[in-house]
């Protein structure tokens, strides 16, 4: 039964972190996934029992929708992204905003709409930011720029939300084995091995959110076992 469970929103539930998270969080939660993909989302509640959402986290109503709709929130988990490698002299006026839409802008807004039951419930807001989010990443300018912004958002809204005790995390993953990173990197050049697994962002997130309530972590550093430029 998951009426006597804390609640986890989970966006970005069909890539791969979030998959994983999604996956992990149902052993104590009823979980809300969030995504776009319809077939990765049925297969998703099937595997799993989570509760699905077909939802574009850019659209404002839908967002809106759903914090209407839950009347209790304990963990919201921000993993949808996009991430391509766009220099400078590339990006366009709509690369900017597509990205900083998705990566910035919406977890900003889902929040925002969350606030009275994240309030309510003392809860844990998860950012899954990137190690792009406090190093330059050369020619990926337009998410490296989104990544920082994102780990400004999570600090300012942990100092706005002291006051009702409501935990605020960046998680910065280096890179992991997700299609996004396989999409970015020649099929010939890629070894699995050599990255993070997106299970161990989401045991990540399990400690975070199992940490006992006299405590708070802030930011998690992830990153491979051997740093990737040193290979």
């Amino acid at each position: 039964m998951t009426e006597n469970r804390p609640t986890a929103v989970v966006t970005g539930a069909t890539g791969g972190m979030g998959a994983e998270i999604v996956r992990d969080l149902v052993r104590t939660h009823r979980v809300v996934a969030l995504g776009r993909r319809a077939d990765a989302l049925a297969a998703l509640a099937e595997e799993t029992g989570a509760e699905t959402r077909r939802l574009d986290v850019t659209d404002r109503d839908a967002l809106a929708a759903l914090a209407a709709e839950l009347d209790r929130v304990d963990v919201l988990v921000h993993a949808a992204a996009l991430g391509d490698h766009i220099s400078v002299e590339d990006a366009t006026e709509d690369d900017w905003t597509r990205m900083l839409s998705t990566n910035v802008v919406a977890p900003s807004l889902l929040t925002r709409a969350l606030l009275p039951q994240l309030r309510a419930s003392v809860a844990t807001v998860i950012f899954i930011g990137s190690g792009a989010g406090t190093k330059a990443a050369p020619g990926s300018v337009v998410y490296t720029a989104s990544k920082h912004a994102l780990r400004a958002v999570a600090d300012v809204l942990r100092l706005d939300e002291e006051k009702h005790r409501m935990r605020v995390v960046t998680i910065a993953p280096g890179q992991t084995d997700t299609p996004m990173l396989r999409a970015g990197i020649p099929a010939e050049n890629y070894a699995a091995e050599r990255y993070i697994q997106p299970s161990t962002v989401a045991a990540s997130v399990r400690y975070v959110v199992d940490l006992p309530d006299d405590a708070h972590i802030t930011d998690i550093a992830l990153r491979p076992r051997q740093e990737i430029a040193r290979l």
